[in-house]
């Protein structure tokens, strides 16, 4: 299984897939590809799993058909490990979380994420959908805040994934699990421990919800993650957790205590690899009686006018990029919420520059043939 790790960072691979009956794959900018045609029997991935995690996570494996946990492989960096049950037998999925944190500029973010991320207080969303990204992003943020400002970055993690070094800052991370029992015991415990800066991996529901939100309320800055597609669908996410009645409430703090929606895709480049697309918005005074009465939608509206000061709609962002040629005019308008706006931009706010709509290059993967030579010693366990 370290052979196959290895093997993953040397190639840039994302993920590496695990299922009985199917050869290994593994995902490289967005691709996925076979290591071998070598299929793994029912048992194998289990005993692949088995090689690199101890005894007793192998025994929550086997006996709860779930497992979430860092792997750590000396040199290579770490790797986020879902294991799970399927279909009678075990099967896992491997995250690739390399050592180095990179920068926001390595990333091609907008700088204003490393101004936002300097903010003494406020609730930062991070939303998109799975592997886009989004914990890279947000990992590079609180790096550049380690790196420029003093103070105390708390985070709590399942798993952690990236391991921060103190710089300026002091930062403690703790691990769903093994650090502590539960998020719920690990949010209830947190301003006692003094922190400027608190990251909770994902909000999954009303309590961690209540408990970002009241944390930027008392003068923290928060981030988290959320499931969404854009921040329409966050805000929208975020009142589904609440009850009828509760929500006014939850718009009045949400109004206050909201700093920003970041939203995150991934998209292939005409060079290869893939570039962060992102949507953008700042809770300015106008965004903010919006969410307090509830209109989404006119939230929406602000954004796509342009009147909602310092914010950006995915079509501004895949504009500018197709019109730098760093991405095709095709892969724009496939992930573009509205195709019809990206085109209407593309028409009356870059005339006369030229359009990338050539074919997309073959992905960096010229050394895909090499995948076949890969053939899979599995011991039992």
């Amino acid at each position: 299984m370290e052979r196959i790790l290895r093997l993953m960072a040397d190639k840039g691979a994302s993920d590496c897939y695990l299922s009985a009956n199917m050869p290994v794959l593994i995902r490289i900018n967005g691709q996925t590809v076979q290591l071998s045609d070598q299929l793994l029997t029912p048992p194998q991935p289990r005993q692949l799993i088995a090689e690199v995690i101890d005894p007793a996570s192998l025994a929550e494996l086997d006996n709860t058909g779930e497992l979430n946990m860092a792997v750590s492989v000396r040199g290579v960096g770490s790797f986020r490990l879902s294991g799970f049950r399927q279909r009678g037998s075990i099967a896992g999925v491997f995250r690739h979380i390399p050592h180095d944190i990179p920068t926001l500029e390595s990333l091609q973010l907008p700088g204003v994420l490393g101004t936002m991320i300097k903010e003494k207080r406020g609730l930062i969303l991070m939303v998109g959908a799975t592997g886009t990204g989004k914990s890279t992003t947000l990992a590079s943020m609180l790096e550049m805040r380690n790196q420029t400002m003093t103070g105390h970055i708390l985070t709590i993690e399942d798993p952690i994934e990236y391991l921060f070094s103190n710089k300026r800052s002091v930062v403690n991370q703790r691990e769903i699990g093994r650090d502590t029992a539960s998020l719920q015991i690990a949010l209830k415990n947190a301003l006692r421990q003094a922190p400027d800066c608190i990251l909770i991996g994902e909000i999954r529901d009303r309590d961690t919800m209540t408990a970002a939100i009241s944390y930027a309320l008392s003068g923290h800055l928060v981030l988290a993650t959320l499931h969404g597609n854009n921040t329409y669908h966050a805000l929208n996410r975020i009142l589904s957790f609440y009850t009828p009645e509760s929500r006014p409430a939850l718009l009045n703090d949400l109004a206050a205590g909201l700093k920003a929606i970041v939203s995150q895709r991934l998209v292939r480049a005409t060079t290869g690899g893939r570039v962060p697309v992102v949507e953008i918005l700042f809770n300015t005074k106008l965004t903010s009686e919006l969410i307090e009465q509830g209109d989404f939608a006119g939230v929406k509206e602000a954004m796509e006018k342009s009147i909602a000061e310092g914010s950006q709609t995915y079509e501004e962002h895949f504009a500018k990029l197709i019109t730098e040629g760093t991405i095709t005019r095709e892969e724009g308008l496939a992930f573009a919420d509205s195709p019809t706006n990206l085109l209407w931009r593309l028409q009356n706010e870059a005339p006369g520059q030229r359009l990338v709509t050539a074919p997309r290059k073959e992905e960096k993967a010229g050394d895909d043939a090499s995948f076949t030579e890969i053939t899979l010693d599995v011991r039992g366990s």
